[in-house]
């Protein structure tokens, strides 16, 4: 999953791209829009990836956020496997 998600963030960083070099044949010109934004960005993303990833494993796994959990927690004591 994590690789799908890194292919799908680079396949956008390059479509990002291709706009660029679009809009230049154009002569449209964007001072903030250009390639080193376009990297800065998909670097931005790809780090935002694992973050995201753990912030949701984190938030499955603990027994003190979510109504389901307490209940699987509580269950769990009483059958005394926690």
């Amino acid at each position: 999953m994590d690789d799908k998600l890194k292919q799908n963030i680079a396949l956008f960083g390059g479509w990002l791209s291709a706009v660029l070099l679009f809009l230049g044949t154009l002569n449209v010109k964007f001072e903030w829009f250009n390639q080193e934004s376009i990297d800065a960005f998909v670097v931005v993303l790809i780090a935002a990836v694992p973050f995201f990833l753990i912030i949701y494993g984190v938030w499955k796994n603990t027994y003190l956020v979510r109504k389901r959990a307490k209940e699987q927690e509580r269950l769990l004591k009483h059958r005394g496997l926690k």
